[in-house]
C-alpha cells in the first residue's frame, strides 16, 4: 500500500509541476507575443457632423459615430475653421460616465465624481484631474461650411450565406 501511494504522489506532483511550467511559459509567451505583435490601429473615416452655421460659439452637439462612440463637437471660436471646434469623447476616462458640456462654465463636467475638463478636454479637477486623464480627441476638418470628424469605422460582422 505504501508503494502505491508513493507512486501516486510522485505522478501527481510531476503533473502539477508540468502544468505549472506550461502555464508559466504560456503566460510569458502571451505577453511576449503582445509586445512583439502589437494590436493594429482601427481604420478611420471622415464623417459629416453638421454645418458651421448650426453651431454658435459655446454650443455643443452630441454625435454618435458609426462605431458607437459618442462625441461632443463644441464650437469655441467665431471663425469657420477647424481650430474653432473641438471633437472630444463624451465618456469620462475615470469610470466611463457621460460628461456634459457646460457653456456657462466653459467646461466639460462629469457628474459621477465631479470630474472637470477644460474646453480642450484636459482634466482640471476631480478624480480624472488627480490621475492626469484627459478626454480623447478626434480630428476636426471644416470644408465649405461643413464640419467633419475623423472617427473609427464600425466593425463589420462576418456574415455567412448558406
Amino acid at each position: 500500500m505504501d508503494e502505491r501511494r508513493r507512486r501516486f504522489l510522485t505522478r501527481a506532483s510531476r503533473a502539477a509541476m508540468a502544468a505549472g511550467l506550461v502555464g508559466g511559459y504560456g503566460g510569458f509567451a502571451l505577453i511576449a507575443g503582445r509586445f512583439l505583435y502589437p494590436a493594429r490601429t482601427r481604420p478611420t473615416a471622415r464623417r459629416f457632423v453638421t454645418t458651421v452655421d448650426r453651431l454658435r460659439v459655446g454650443d455643443s452637439l452630441l454625435y454618435r459615430a458609426p462605431s458607437g462612440e459618442s462625441i461632443h463637437v463644441t464650437r469655441h471660436g467665431s471663425q469657420a475653421a477647424a481650430r474653432a471646434f473641438a471633437a472630444l469623447s463624451s465618456t469620462c476616462p475615470h469610470l466611463g460616465c457621460r460628461v456634459h458640456w457646460e457653456p456657462q462654465n466653459d467646461r466639460y463636467f462629469c457628474p459621477c465624481h465631479g470630474g472637470v475638463f477644460d474646453p480642450s478636454g484636459v482634466a482640471t479637477a476631480g478624480p480624472p484631474g488627480d490621475a492626469g486623464q484627459s478626454l480623447p480627441r478626434y480630428p476636426v476638418d471644416v470644408r465649405d461650411g461643413l464640419i467633419f470628424v475623423e472617427v473609427p469605422e464600425a466593425a463589420l460582422s462576418a456574415r455567412r450565406d448558406r
